[in-house]
């Protein structure tokens, strides 16, 4: 419990780079593409810049407006509520946006795509709350 009552946010301790808004934005927008280009390239659909612009717009949006409802520029690296805000509000953004647009939204790629982005989003999150938690019991200071 914080000073205030609340529960303090999974990760929200963590200090160091992570903790930039900016780093952390450009980390999931980075994974939102990554996923685009496997999915792109494992459906021999080509890894061109038009084609992955059509596929990532969507859970572009979808990421900005999970970042907007969280406001996770506050707490950027926090698995807890941020990743778990970021993640299903990114995907069923993408989703309700690829349909309206004709792109579709099969129940196998809602799967995958849940998978894959939360693996994602909620990964790198968790990965960099072990490393700077474990720089911080080895006493090696904040970059």
């Amino acid at each position: 419990m914080t000073a205030s009552g609340a529960r303090p946010a999974i990760g929200a301790d963590v200090a160091g780079r992570w903790t930039n808004p900016w780093v952390a934005a450009a980390a999931d927008v980075t994974w939102i593409l990554v996923f685009v280009a496997i999915g792109r390239n494992s459906h021999t659909e080509g890894v061109t810049v038009a084609g992955i612009a059509e596929t990532a717009w969507p859970f572009l949006v979808g990421l900005a407006l999970g970042w907007a409802v969280i406001r996770a520029w506050r707490r950027p690296v926090a698995l807890v509520p941020t990743g778990v805000v970021v993640w299903p509000v990114c995907v069923g953004t993408a989703m309700a946006l690829r349909m309206v647009s004709g792109q579709g939204a099969a129940i196998a790629f809602v799967v995958v795509a849940l998978a894959f982005v939360g693996l994602g989003l909620l990964g790198w999150r968790t990965g960099a709350v072990a490393i700077e938690r474990r720089r911080a019991q080895d006493g090696v200071p904040n970059a």
